[in-house]
């Protein structure tokens, strides 16, 4: 541990879990190199406080419901509406409160989606840097979005006139079915809302990625030419510290799954996981459940409650179904992702192609087979499998056993896709070793921080 540096950086997450984790993982990253750690957070989906006791939280009512968070955009724009007052309420009373006093507010860390934060920061003169818990190649992808519409590449939802295999001559190799668009019936309201993260992002005082520049440095070559702010690409972020003090799961995961992984030979394993906010049908359930018994290969399968419309959990298998596996396959409600990752067993993941999942791959060398569901997830699969090629993208369900079979059969197509996954794995890991790319980038995080000294504060 260095020395206290007599700061306190206060953050404020969007309360997903894919936004959550890499929030909290930073601010553990911050304190570990001296800052005072203040987290405010929800009510809703909030943060487990006994898990990090060195950090300060802060509760603001927002009064959102869980029924909203049904309709992702929606809870996303009543999110960036109901939380303004108390937020600013929040950081006023923080910033006048004799812990300021004692440790001065450096800024304020976001979530680049909760964009109400940069108008309450100006507010208050406080700083406001940005954090992308996404990648820059998905960030690149929505700061067109503009072009597309003059394009006519998204001039609809549906987009019925439109080639959705036709390529995206400024984002190639990004086709229009790749676009990071998000299933509403108000396609305006989606695009308001991305109007205002973009505006909002530019108008912050810098972004952090978690990602790295050996992964990403052409997106990052082009936000920085549009984005006349500090980046700083100092990912991934779940690797500076021990997975088990790195993830702040919403949701209780079942350590038993390791155990049953160690019975299985080095890369037999399909891993299979959607992340916490996909859901699909009866049907598409039964399709993957048949696909992965028929591929003949062990599996370990991750059906979250509610990730089914129509059923609590497994109810829609078929009688016997598990029972006719023998051992094979073994169905968890949560997995603790990064050690499943991490064993020796697992052979390939079956992704959503959510940013922290194919980051987490990435960094473990595992080959992804990907199945995206909507906007950033889309841009990852087909970076995933067209631009690092360290993976398949599943376009068809009936196509599920022969693309398993692809990727751990052992051919040469599978050999040369693992190899280059262990390539990224290393560069990964070299990136935050001393002198590498995003220990650097940290490095200069920390300074541009303590920087905001000069900053005169005047909350109302």
């Amino acid at each position: 541990m260095v020395g206290r540096k007599g700061r306190r950086v206060l953050f404020m997450a969007l309360p997903l879990e894919g936004h959550l984790n890499p929030m909290l993982q930073l601010a553990q990253i911050l304190h570990s190199n001296g800052f005072s750690i203040t987290i405010i957070h929800t009510t809703f989906n909030s943060p487990n406080p006994s898990k990090y006791p060195n950090f300060t939280f802060s509760c603001i009512q927002d009064a959102l419901s869980p029924t909203q968070f049904s309709d992702l955009l929606s809870f996303l724009v009543e999110l960036n509406v109901k939380c303004v007052e108390p937020f600013k309420e929040c950081v006023g009373k923080l910033l006048r409160s004799d812990e300021a006093a004692e440790e001065p507010v450096a800024c304020l860390i976001s979530d680049a989606m909760c964009h109400f934060t940069q108008g309450v920061a100006d507010n208050l003169k406080l700083p406001r840097i940005v954090l992308r818990t996404s990648g820059v190649s998905s960030f690149v992808a929505f700061a067109a979005y503009p072009l597309f519409r003059e394009r006519g590449y998204i001039s609809t939802q549906q987009q019925v006139d439109c080639n959705l295999e036709e390529e995206v001559e400024e984002l190639a190799p990004l086709r229009v079915k790749d676009l990071p668009l998000i299933k509403t019936e108000e396609p305006e309201k989606y695009y308001e809302l991305l109007g205002k993260f973009l505006k909002e992002t530019k108008g912050s005082l810098g972004v952090i990625w978690n990602s790295f520049e050996g992964l990403e440095s052409g997106a990052l070559r082009k936000v920085s030419k549009e984005f006349s702010i500090p980046m700083f690409p100092i990912g991934p972020l779940h690797k500076y510290f021990p997975s088990s003090a790195s993830c702040s799961s919403l949701i209780s995961q079942d350590q038993s799954c390791i155990a049953w992984l160690d019975t299985k030979p080095p890369n037999s394993v399909v891993y299979v996981s959607f992340g916490s906010l996909a859901a699909i049908t009866e049907t598409e359930f039964l399709e993957i459940a048949w696909g992965l018994a028929n591929s003949k290969h062990p599996f370990l399968w991750v059906v979250r409650e509610g990730l089914m419309k129509e059923s609590e959990w497994v109810e829609a298998l078929p009688s016997g179904f598990v029972e006719s596996l023998e051992g094979r396959g073994l169905i968890v409600k949560w997995a603790p992702q990064q050690e499943v990752l991490a064993h020796s067993a697992v052979g390939a993941f079956w992704t959503h192609s959510g940013w922290n999942s194919t980051l987490e791959s990435i960094c473990e060398g595992v080959p992804m087979i990907c199945m995206p569901f909507f906007t950033d997830q889309k841009v990852n699969a087909r970076y995933v499998s067209h631009v690092w090629r360290v993976g398949l993208q599943l376009e068809d369900r009936g196509e599920i056993e022969r693309i398993i079979g692809r990727l751990m059969d052992g051919n040469d197509e599978a050999k040369e896709i693992r190899d280059r996954a262990l390539k990224l794995k290393e560069e990964a890991k070299v990136c935050l070793q001393q002198g590498g790319s995003s220990c650097s980038s940290l490095e200069a995080l920390l300074t541009y921080i303590l920087s905001f000294d000069s900053f005169t504060f005047q909350p109302s």
